[in-house]
């Protein structure tokens, strides 16, 4: 139990997400229960991990989360290892939202990404179909968003984009799409930033420089591709071909990256398989799934193209995110700290109690 690296997981406490304050005590070592001096509430040691108030062994939930992470159907599972469907599918659920805590917390942070591929995946649904759309950082194979949608339109392009200008930094970036339309106003409307007057009202928006935007499109016959164009729709052939150099060495402007981690997310994901049986039965069930395995993909497997003179290294390894390769167990057991606190808006003065809550907790801590 180390006080250290443990925080306030409570969204009611001012001291909440903060480490190394001091407010953090032990409260019982046998139920690993910790107490905050600043709420004055006890909480968990799993609070905020997929693993809070389980009853069954931590162990036995990895094991169950690391077969479906790699594509083991859950009717093996259940056969093999005897436990309900139902409780397979609450733990698969679990660690989908935990590996979009994970995801959110550590990959969507600002950061040069200089290529980014992006490309939609065709799923079929029980009554209907599903689009999934993926993006992933070119130079270090990092997934960087997911988001699904029953439609292959605009809305479903613009989240996509949202998530990926979190992860970047206002750097030269190079965005390779399929022949989407929508993907390039999506790109051009949501690489913006505003522009600061120092006057009242919604301030004007200025796009990002150096953004550069080319379109792989491809022409089949019989479902087999005859024509490849690309195009370079923003920016200068001379410049997309330096961030391309950079990212990814020798080649052309392709999307062959995004396509080899659609076909990993095929292997790993049931309801992704061409000509298959495996339906998924709703939309959420597949935002799990794509977080479990987008996470486990990202944290826990080394990736063949990412060799080192110490070995191989994970897409988290290689983007700088962490020093080793994660346990399923690490990944799921990884806390979350909430958003920091900030003082409710209110009328008229502070209270003195408020006013030392603020100076407590709102300034520049660890």
């Amino acid at each position: 139990m180390d006080l250290a690296t443990t925080f306030c997981p409570r969204l009611a406490c001012p001291a909440r997400g903060q480490t190394g304050q001091g407010n953090i005590g032990i409260h019982s070592r046998k139920d690993k229960r910790f107490l905050c001096t600043a709420c004055h509430k006890t909480f968990s040691a799993t609070k905020g991990t997929a693993f809070y108030r389980l009853r069954t062994a931590a162990e036995t939930v990895t094991l169950v989360v690391t077969l479906l992470a790699h594509g083991c159907p859950p009717q093996a599972i259940v056969v093999a290892l005897g436990f309900d469907e139902r409780t397979v599918a609450s733990w698969m659920a679990r660690g989908g939202v935990q590996g979009q805590a994970v995801q959110e917390h550590l990959v969507e942070q600002p950061r040069d990404l200089g290529q980014v591929q992006a490309d939609e995946i065709r799923v079929k649904k029980q009554g209907g179909i599903v689009w999934m759309a993926l993006a992933m950082r070119i130079s270090t194979r990092l997934w960087l968003a997911g988001e699904g949608s029953e439609h292959r339109d605009m809305p479903l392009i613009r989240r996509l984009i949202e998530r990926v200008r979190r992860c970047a930094a206002p750097r030269p970036l190079l965005v390779c799409t399929d022949g989407l339309c929508s993907s390039i106003r999506a790109i051009r409307e949501t690489f913006r930033a505003p522009v600061p007057t120092g006057k009242g009202g919604r301030p004007r928006r200025r796009p990002w420089r150096h953004v550069l935007i080319a379109q792989v499109v491809k022409r089949y016959e019989r479902r087999r591709v005859v024509e490849t164009e690309r195009r370079i729709v923003d920016g200068t052939p001379a410049r997309v071909e330096t961030l391309r150099r950079r990212s990814q060495g020798g080649g052309v402007i392709n999307t062959a990256y995004i396509e080899r981690l659609n076909a990993t997310f095929r292997a790993r994901l049931a309801s992704l398989t061409r000509r298959g049986r495996a339906l998924a039965r709703r939309t959420l069930t597949l935002q799990d799934g794509m977080y479990l395995s987008g996470t486990v993909y990202n944290f826990c497997t080394p990736h063949e193209s990412l060799c080192v003179a110490g070995g191989k290294q994970t897409p988290a390894m290689a983007a700088g995110i962490t020093d080793h390769c994660w346990t399923v167990r690490e990944l799921l057991s990884f806390p979350v700290p909430p958003p920091r606190w900030t003082p409710p808006k209110q009328r008229g003065r502070p209270s003195h109690a408020l006013k030392r809550l603020i100076a407590r907790w709102c300034g520049d801590h660890g």
